[in-house]
């Protein structure tokens, strides 16, 4: 049975949160700078500053167009893509898990990613009229709904939406997504698999400006509206009838939160391929530090998910040099061993 908010010691609480808000914003930024000088060409921090500020005052560009076109053509974009979809993911998770009231449920858990992955493989590989005129990110979009309504149909009992039902709905849907997905691949060259594994496993290399606007609307737009929800994701995650006690509308909130979670997740992965377990990581991580209490878990979670997920892209193109990796690999070396670690201590977690 979790806890309700407040009900036990933190290492962050009362004035302490809003300098641990304070000190995630400014790790952002820094991390955020950091990142988009450091690469095959690095570039000071206070370079990137001055480049960036004169981008977003003027618009001009700076005196050497060569460094100026690095840091805010191409690294500025992936960066900052990074953050978006950190702060995304880290979101989804939340809302899987109070959805749930299971602290090791992850946004790919629920088949979401399976179809988005299958739609942006067949674009990649097959062509289809269809999928092909959506694009890349338009046939994982269309993917992931896809699974979405599936899930959805399957999940409900007598009218409602049940936790248990969605956990084993997700995990049938995303197999059959996983096995729909490695036929395709079969089928495909050396030079489609080659480009399909590297989106398989989280990439937000070729990210550009086009890139950001839908996953950072989807981000802002979503971590609004729950934001409002605090109150009513405490008393969800204390239990149904709790819940439905103190007003709150457990069947429309279940649903709610399931649909801001797949529209995060599909978000992400149209744009950043699949990048796994930072749904489960962060928010847990940010549980252990301020509670359950999701009016603080929340606003801590977008920012820990962001600066998170940049300084692990940052890792996935300087730990190789000039080679870079996958994010995915990164995020299942860290996030598998958690799981684990979480599975084994299951008891435990949700305080």
């Amino acid at each position: 049975m979790p806890r309700t908010a407040g009900s036990s010691p933190h290492l962050v609480a009362g004035p302490r949160y809003a300098l641990l808000l304070a000190g995630l914003a400014a790790a952002l930024v820094f991390s955020v700078a950091f990142a988009i000088g450091v690469g095959t060409v690095d570039v000071p921090v206070g370079r990137v500053l001055e480049i960036v500020l004169a981008h977003l005052t003027s618009g001009a560009a700076g005196p050497d167009p060569l460094t100026d076109q690095i840091v805010w053509d191409f690294r500025t974009p992936r960066v900052l893509l990074a953050a978006v979809a950190g702060a995304g993911l880290s979101l989804a998770g939340v809302c899987l898990q109070t959805l749930v009231r299971n602290p090791l449920a992850d946004p790919y858990l629920f088949g979401v990613s399976a179809g988005a992955s299958l739609g942006a493989v067949v674009a990649l590989t097959t062509g289809g009229v269809v999928l092909a005129g959506l694009g890349v990110a338009g046939a994982a979009f269309a993917g992931s709904l896809i699974s979405l309504a599936v899930v959805f149909v399957m999940a409900q009992r007598g009218g409602r939406l049940l936790g248990s039902s969605l956990v084993l709905a997700g995990v049938a849907v995303a197999a059959l997504g996983n096995a729909a997905t490695s036929y395709v691949q079969l089928q495909a060259g050396p030079t489609e698999l080659r480009r399909v594994m590297f989106w398989l496993l989280g990439s937000v290399s070729g990210a550009k400006w086009a890139d950001l606007g839908v996953p950072a609307a989807a981000v802002a737009l979503t971590a609004a509206w729950l934001l409002t929800q605090g109150r009513s994701m405490n008393a969800l995650s204390v239990g149904d009838d709790t819940a439905a006690g103190l007003g709150v509308n457990v069947h429309a909130l279940r649903v709610h939160l399931l649909i801001a979670s797949s529209l995060l997740t599909a978000t992400v992965v149209s744009v950043a391929g699949g990048i796994g377990f930072v749904g489960l990581i962060v928010p847990h991580a940010v549980r252990l530090v301020v509670g359950p209490d999701h009016r603080k878990l929340l606003p801590v979670s977008l920012l820990a998910g962001a600066v998170f997920l940049v300084l692990v892209d940052l890792v996935t193109r300087t730990v190789d040099r000039p080679n870079e990796m996958p994010i995915g690999i990164f995020t299942a070396a860290l996030g598998a061993p958690f799981f684990l670690v979480l599975l084994r201590n299951r008891k435990k977690v949700w305080r």
